[in-house]
């Protein structure tokens, strides 16, 4: 059985890249945004970063097998 190269082609709308990255984005904006504290927001956004480095770079990497 073939896999597929394309692994967003098998997620639905809300797990795709343009969803992970503009939650991403809004997640540290609108903690600074709400609260103003960076001791929150700058874990947050560490988080986030962490976040898309999975979701965007590792795990379509180990579905393509490199």
């Amino acid at each position: 059985m073939t896999v597929p190269t394309d692994l967003w082609a098998h997620k639905p709308w809300w797990c795709q890249p343009w969803t992970i990255v503009l939650t991403g984005l809004v997640v540290p904006i609108a903690s600074w945004l709400l609260l103003e504290r960076w001791w929150i927001t700058v874990p947050l956004a560490g988080g986030v970063l962490v976040w898309w480095w999975l979701f965007l770079v590792l795990v379509p990497r180990a579905y393509r097998g490199e």
